[in-house]
């Protein structure tokens, strides 16, 4: 089976899968750019027996530089879903986007029917691009699932995690156009509202690696206040229907239980 390639005649980076040792030494290199981390994200030779096992390791390149990379591996159900452990990309440029499609036709090609991966629910950005532009929902909130990370992006903050679950087909329903706000900002902190709908908006802050960075304490509060709201409701069964806004997740509580009026 051949490797897929993306961004040939149209505009954009080209996506390919990587094999030799020194492309795969390059994704450390670009990974280590990204989030320094004081001591690389993987040894060189995991990403080869990944890659050689016939896992997803691909990297993105403009004019022969590589600008983004990502690492995935079979997953739970066997057969059908692929867990994307590291995405990483330099800058905006549709590096990231690029490497999602690709990864989508790499895991249709073999027969696979979702994709799942965490990402930081704080991060708005990030919520906008997986929600938005790709179509993931979260589907299960995860407590310091990294325990503490002391990279540049974490800051030593605690890594609460969402499970994000992209079903390649069918395509998703339209988001919720949106509702009232049960968890919103007053002043840079997060404060719990009363929302007696069944859709509600969960806010994230502005930009929470800022944060981090200039009030540590407003950022704790934050995740505190998300990982109380957005994980209660999901383990009580609400669904994250869409993101509004680009500030917001929009949250179903109609199948999940409500403990607020």
């Amino acid at each position: 089976m051949g490797a897929l390639v993306t961004g040939g005649e149209r505009r954009g980076p080209r996506v390919r899968e990587l094999r030799t040792l020194e492309e795969l030494a390059e994704v450390n290199r670009l990974f280590d750019r990204i989030w320094r981390p004081g001591e690389p994200l993987f040894q060189v030779e995991l990403l080869r027996a990944l890659s050689h096992a016939g896992n997803y390791v691909a990297g993105a390149f403009e004019g022969g530089t590589m600008v983004g990379a990502s690492v995935a591996f079979f997953a739970e159900p066997a057969g059908e879903a692929l867990h994307s452990h590291v995405t990483g990309a330099l800058g905006g440029r549709g590096v990231g986007l690029a490497l999602k499609l690709h990864q989508r036709d790499w895991a249709l090609e073999r027969g696979l029917r979702r994709i799942t991966w965490t990402f930081d629910p704080l991060v708005r950005r990030n919520a906008y691009f997986n929600l938005v532009k790709l179509g993931a929902r979260p589907e299960e909130y995860l407590p310091s699932f990294y325990g503490t990370l002391d990279d540049t992006i974490n800051e030593g903050d605690e890594t609460d995690r969402v499970l994000a679950v992209w079903r390649l087909a069918p395509a998703p329903a339209p988001a919720a156009a949106g509702g009232p706000v049960l968890l919103g900002d007053r002043g840079g902190r997060p404060v719990v509202r009363a929302a007696g709908a069944d859709v509600v908006l969960v806010e994230v802050p502005a930009d929470v690696e800022a944060l981090r960075r200039e009030d540590p304490a407003a950022a704790r509060e934050w995740r505190a206040a998300v990982r109380e709201v957005l994980g209660g409701l999901l383990a009580g069964g609400a669904r994250v229907v869409g993101f509004h806004g680009r500030s917001a997740y929009v949250v179903d509580r109609s199948t999940g239980t409500r403990e607020d009026a």
